[in-house]
């Protein structure tokens, strides 16, 4: 923060922090140890759950902002927010006129703990999926006229599926195993014993379902807008009053964004000088994601199976063509990759 305290620039936290007095879970933070003690089934998602609990993201929001003194003018940010319970803490900071912001993502505001079944790693990210109840308070304060949650992202983390450990009746693309140290490197290659080969396979059939060996991440990236409209318009079918609009979700993951990162002159926006950014958006068409449908290297998701309202027709990228379902070379009609780094100097 010192470093940065004069800075047109943002800090972003991964905000979770184990309180004083818990059991080990692990430090790292996308592949955790079991607890100490485990408390339940380690193929259990209930038992994963209770191992990060919402406390865990608390304690780490109340220290950042415990420092914010030590950066008045600097831009604290809150990366993948999933606990509730950390709102009223960032509103709080923010109305003592403390510049701190959040984010969530897709997988908050679309999955539920109660829909994970047994064993099922695709799940599994941190912080953790949460309960429905909770779920249902990120769209609350996401519609809130004062939210400090200000943009929704993919927080996008693939992995190989065999790395996700998922059961044999959970895997729809057939993969080697891999084992994988906490650094996610595959380390079989320097095994050069049989008997060693042999260990790595028992153990790797012992971790088949197992949450705390598994990969952390979820990937979705290129499903932000089917996902968020659908789930909003699930929501508004419900009789939800907590729904946001197209324009709102425009806004969440487009406009605010750029703004975040310092792009908003050129990104977020469809305006004469802009870079001509545009999404072709079909409302109206009803799809199931399946994994040849998926549009990353690995496919491994818990969108899987999922239906979905709305689908993407094209994307331009600065007045370019480079997608368009249905095209040639699975829709990626530009051949090769056309982005560029962005480098430079940014705008507060």
């Amino acid at each position: 923060m010192e470093t940065l305290k004069d800075a047109p620039t943002t800090l972003m936290f991964h905000a979770e922090m184990i309180p004083p007095i818990a059991d080990s879970v692990g430090d790292a933070v996308q592949v955790s140890d079991p607890p100490l003690a485990p408390h339940g089934d380690l193929q259990s998602y209930q038992t994963f759950l209770e191992s990060r609990p919402p406390s865990f993201e608390t304690y780490a929001i109340d220290q950042i902002i415990s420092l914010a003194h030590l950066a008045p003018s600097l831009h604290l940010h809150i990366v993948h927010l999933s606990a509730t319970q950390a709102i009223p803490i960032l509103k709080a900071a923010r109305e003592s006129g403390i510049d701190i912001t959040a984010e969530t993502c897709f997988h908050y505001l679309g999955l539920a703990a109660e829909g994970v079944e047994r064993g099922d790693c695709r799940y599994k990210c941190c912080p953790p999926i949460r309960e429905q109840l909770n779920q249902d308070g990120l769209w609350e304060e996401l519609t809130s006229p004062d939210s400090c949650i200000k943009t929704v992202v993919s927080d996008h983390s693939p992995c190989t599926p065999e790395l996700k450990l998922l059961p044999p009746r959970l895997q729809t693309i057939e993969a080697p195993h891999m084992h994988h140290s906490d650094s996610g490197i595959d380390m079989t290659a320097d095994l050069d014993c049989s008997k060693e080969k042999q260990d790595v396979e028992i153990r790797a059939a012992k971790e088949v379902g197992d949450f705390f060996a598994a990969w952390g991440g979820i990937s979705s990236v290129g499903l932000g807008l089917p996902i968020l409209y659908t789930s909003a318009k699930n929501r508004a079918a419900a009789g939800s009053k907590f729904t946001p609009n197209i324009i709102d979700i425009v806004r969440l993951c487009c406009t605010a964004t750029a703004k975040q990162v310092g792009l908003s002159h050129r990104k977020g926006a469809l305006k004469v000088g802009m870079d001509a950014d545009i999404c072709v958006f079909d409302d109206t068409e009803e799809w199931v994601l399946h994994s040849h449908g998926m549009h990353w290297k690995n496919r491994c998701s818990p969108w899987e199976g999922h239906r979905f309202a709305g689908r993407v027709k094209e994307t331009w990228l600065r007045g370019q063509k480079v997608f368009e379902y249905g095209g040639m070379n699975g829709g990626f009609v530009s051949g090769k990759p056309v982005g560029e780094a962005i480098v430079e100097k940014r705008f507060a």
